[in-house]
Formats: structure tokens, C-alpha cells, sequence
């Protein structure tokens, strides 16, 4: 999966989580919760999300070091390695 691909799917979910929010205007070093005024339980559900598509598990003391979304690709690709 590519960077292009993976942005799709992390817009996607993060899409189902707030529907009346736009991810795919995320510019890559934005908090995703400040962004997009995402509170701490949707953004729980949406690192579960995550978790179940790319086949990672994230553990709660990770929660803050994924906060953009380059950060989030990058923890991605390392825990896919």
C-alpha cells in the first residue's frame, strides 16, 4: 500500500467517525483531533479503526505520538514492518 492509498483509507475512517467533517483537508503535520474537532472517544474509536484495517495493534500509551496524520503513517509503517 502506498502513501496515496493509505491517506484514502485513514480519510475514510475518519470520515465514518465524524461524517460532517473533511479529513481529506488535513494538511500532514495537523493534530487530527484539533482539526477536526474530534473528541477523545471518536478519536479511541478511530485509532480502533485503524488498528482492525492495517492489522496493527496501537497500545493506549501510543495514543500521543500519533496525533497528525505524518505521524500516524509513519507509527503505520513501522508496525507493519
Amino acid at each position: 500500500m502506498n502513501d496515496i492509498e493509505m491517506k484514502q483509507q485513514l480519510f475514510r475512517l475518519l470520515k465514518n467517525i465524524a461524517p460532517d467533517t473533511e479529513p481529506e483537508n488535513l494538511n500532514p503535520g495537523d493534530n487530527i483531533r484539533q482539526a477536526l474537532s474530534i473528541d477523545s472517544f471518536d478519536y479511541l474509536q478511530f485509532i480502533v479503526g485503524v488498528d482492525e484495517k492495517f492489522g496493527i495493534q496501537t497500545p493506549e500509551e501510543d495514543y500521543g505520538k500519533i496525533s497528525t496524520l505524518h505521524d500516524l503513517m509513519l507509527y503505520i509503517e513501522k508496525k507493519k514492518k
